[in-house]
């Protein structure tokens, strides 16, 4: 920060939601079983595309990478809050806000990322399908998820060097439970023009850019679906990317409400709501919407909860079949 006749932040307050002492525990018990289901049933979806061979394919390789970013996203904010809410300490440190800022925005693009590459997937896999496993290497897939890591990391990397060299010179008190990189550029009280130029160039950047990707990959994916004269393959294919485009809309809905919605403004009520649906709720459905939707999920699910059944059983000298 730089020196000067400004004061040195040393911490930030994220209000969060209800001050009532009355409310705290109703929000724990609700925040910190949403923050168990979320993390538990992206577990289950990578611990069963690991032990299913016949999920070892492009699909459920970008649908693993997806769960581990859903699985960071959530680590980032919800056991902060969860610790202000139990403490009755809104603070946050400027590094721990600064920390938080960083891994947030690198979470929140990898996600952004690979929905994309993943509508790519299912683009190649309806519209080439003779071609799809030569064109969906394993060498294109690992560069894919590595392009789009290095990608999320360069770019939270920039924002966040860059608020280092920002000074503030007054308190930042917040509706929202997490940093957020917008709010905190509004009391900097150093120059903020390259900041806000970087955030909002790359910030809309990365997101034209892959949702115009999503949006083409799925125009190309109806037409060819609706070139298919069986009423029935067409169903198998429209099913096979039903879940993604769930996944999807519910991404992008949630992430529009929160920064493009005229009346959600971060740190209004609504805002905050929205806010909820983008961080909490949209990483705990992910594993439900491809658990219910994909029989291939499912099959591998019952089979791996099965095998620790049996794993149990042994244990205490008991059969099952």
């Amino acid at each position: 920060m730089e020196p000067g006749n400004q004061t040195s932040i040393l911490e930030f307050f994220l209000l969060g939601f209800s001050q009532n002492p009355g409310h705290q525990t109703i929000l724990f018990g609700m925040f910190l079983s949403m923050f168990v289901v979320t993390v538990l049933g992206n577990l289950l979806i990578i611990l069963a595309i690991i032990s299913d061979s016949h999920l070892h394919t492009p699909m459920y390789f970008f649908l693993f990478n997806l769960s581990l970013a859903d699985i960071g996203f959530t680590f980032t904010t919800i056991p902060k809050m969860l610790v202000n809410i139990q403490t009755q300490n809104k603070s946050i440190t400027y590094s721990g806000c600064i920390t938080q800022m960083y891994f947030f925005m690198v979470f929140g693009g990898m996600d952004t990322l690979l929905l994309t590459v993943m509508a790519y997937d299912r683009f190649v896999a309806i519209c080439h399908p003779l071609h799809y496993l030569v064109i969906m290497n394993l060498r294109l897939c690992g560069l894919l998820v590595l392009v789009s890591c290095f990608i999320s990391l360069m770019y939270s990397l920039m924002q966040s060097l860059l608020v280092l060299r920002l000074s503030f010179c007054t308190n930042w008190t917040t509706q929202l439970f997490y940093c957020e990189l917008a709010q905190a550029l509004t009391i900097a009280c150093s120059n903020t023009l390259v900041n806000h130029i970087l955030l909002y160039t790359v910030t809309g950047l990365l997101g034209i850019f892959p949702f115009s990707g999503i949006i083409f990959s799925y125009t190309r994916i109806v037409s060819s679906i609706l070139r298919i004269p069986s009423t029935d393959a067409k169903y198998k294919a429209f099913s096979t990317c039903g879940s993604h485009l769930s996944v999807v809309s519910l991404f992008y809905g949630t992430g529009l409400g929160v920064y493009l919605s005229p009346g959600a403004s971060p740190s209004s009520w609504n805002g905050m709501v929205a806010s909820v649906m983008y961080t909490v709720v949209t990483p705990m459905l992910n594993p439900f919407i491809y658990s219910l939707r994909n029989k291939d999920i499912k099959r591998a699910l019952q089979r791996l909860l099965r095998r620790k059944l049996y794993v149990q059983c042994w244990e205490h000298w008991c059969w099952v079949f």
